[in-house]
């Protein structure tokens, strides 16, 4: 079965950084596009940031364009995203997300909290 697991979230000060994880397993992962999701408390999930199966091509939301850079190695089944200068207002749990066929896969999250 699916199944992608999350990584390396945590606590950071404003202006810090961190690199989020997802290992993938289950499907044939070089093939699929893969998303970065997050939520806030009170809020709906959204799109961050997305990547080709190749890896050739991204797509990220205007709140993190020049800060945030989604990357993926097909060799380890693995996509990362690199979160720089950090904001309170990312505070968040971060989803990793496949889409395959008509089903939509998301991991269990990790908490992103930027507070000083």
């Amino acid at each position: 079965q699916v199944q992608l697991v999350e990584s390396g979230g945590g606590l950071v000060q404003p202006g810090g950084s961190l690199r989020l994880s997802c290992a993938a397993s289950g499907f044939t992962f070089r093939r699929r596009a893969m998303n970065w999701y997050r939520q806030a408390p009170g809020k709906e999930r959204e799109l961050v940031a997305t990547i080709t199966s190749a890896g050739d091509s991204t797509v990220y939301a205007d709140s993190v364009k020049g800060r945030f850079t989604i990357s993926r190695d097909n060799a380890k089944n693995t996509v990362y995203l690199q979160m720089n200068s950090l904001k309170p207002e990312d505070t968040a749990t971060y989803y990793c997300n496949a889409v395959i066929g008509v089903f939509s896969s998301w991991g269990q999250g990790t908490q992103v909290t930027v507070s000083s």
